[in-house]
């Protein structure tokens, strides 16, 4: 029955995370809430994982949710269920495309797609950065205000960030960079 149930949720994710990648945090977190199959730091996790492996991001954040919640067969169930709509669709669009390809409604609706990927991706950048830069539990345990901010996360992140732009290093190089800055500074 999981397997059945991880196959569903992970088809609608395929489904409706137009642009893929990112773009399927939200239905992460929709689906951790709806489930219990993991939590928010699982997610978290799921992000780091995903990033610092080979292959598309949301594949491999599907296939390790599978994992967590169903083993192997999970994971293959969960990585068949994102993928399956994709290849449905454009095996569907490819038939149709040849027929319709200079009109104007498919270039519109191509471009209407466009800003609700940006959306779901700058929605999934923004719940990151919430999650790896606040930290609303050493705030409670401590009661300062300045606790909420992982500091340590919040300096690496603008660091790394200014260095991708000033350094066009490869983006494996600063996944390892931060490996090591977390294993130093203990994050």
């Amino acid at each position: 029955m999981i397997y059945l149930k991880l196959f569903y949720e992970f088809f609608k994710t395929g489904l409706f995370a137009i642009g893929g990648g990112l773009a399927t945090l939200p239905f992460l977190n929709q689906m951790a809430l709806k489930t219990g199959w993991f939590t928010e730091t699982d997610i978290a996790n799921m992000i780091a994982i995903s990033e610092s492996t080979p292959g598309p991001i949301g594949v491999n954040m599907a296939t390790y949710a599978g994992f967590t919640t169903g083993g192997i067969l999970g994971a293959i169930v969960a990585t068949l269920g994102l993928v399956m709509p994709s290849l449905i669709i454009i095996i569907i669009i490819s038939k149709i495309l040849t027929k319709f390809k200079d009109s104007r409604n498919v270039k519109n609706v191509f471009y209407g797609l466009r800003p609700a990927s940006t959306a779901l991706i700058a929605a999934a950048g923004y719940s990151v950065f919430i999650k790896s830069v606040i930290t609303l539990e050493k705030f409670i345990d401590s009661g300062h205000f300045i606790d909420i901010i992982n500091l340590k996360a919040l300096i690496l992140g603008v660091i790394l960030f200014f260095a991708m732009k000033k350094f066009k290093l490869h983006p494996i190089c600063f996944i390892i960079i931060s490996a090591f800055a977390g294993i130093i500074l203990k994050f």
